[in-house]
């Protein structure tokens, strides 16, 4: 539904710090996205190197970019493109199962509450349809 060019238009992160590959699925409700994990992602060097496992922290903020690309989608006539989505806070993160090099991360998405220009959103991440982390999300735009 989605590439990694389009994606690179909505957000303003780059390699090494961009943690989506494609949307699979987006509608006012919720988004679907993917990222494919391989042993060439330079955080499994340092994290650890006999036993690489995905650092929680970026796990975190896969789920907000995802989230930045929701909201700039089902807002699109609101927000000028130029607008950056910002990860403002963070509730009730519960990591499950650790993600290892080859996992494919399915993210799912959906906006639970709109303050004026502060969104809530609740997010998951499933590998192999385990769940693997969960949290819910405040973000804004700048």
């Amino acid at each position: 539904m989605m590439t990694i060019d389009e994606i690179k238009k909505l957000l303003p992160h780059r390699y090494p710090f961009l943690f989506v590959d494609s949307v699979k699925e987006i509608t006012d409700e919720k988004i679907i996205a993917q990222k494919n994990c391989t042993i060439n992602e330079p955080f499994f060097q340092g994290h650890f190197p006999d036993y690489p496992i995905m650092p929680g922290v970026l796990q975190i903020e896969g789920l907000a970019q995802v989230a930045g690309i929701f909201l700039k989608n089902k807002y699109k006539e609101e927000l000028d493109n130029s607008i950056v989505p910002l990860f403002l806070g963070i509730d009730k993160a519960r990591f499950k199962r650790e993600i290892r090099p080859s996992d494919i991360l399915i993210y799912e998405v959906k906006l639970e509450e709109k303050r004026d220009s502060i969104f809530f959103v609740s997010g998951k991440i499933t590998c192999s349809e385990k769940l693997c982390t969960k949290a819910r999300l405040m973000l804004g735009f700048k």
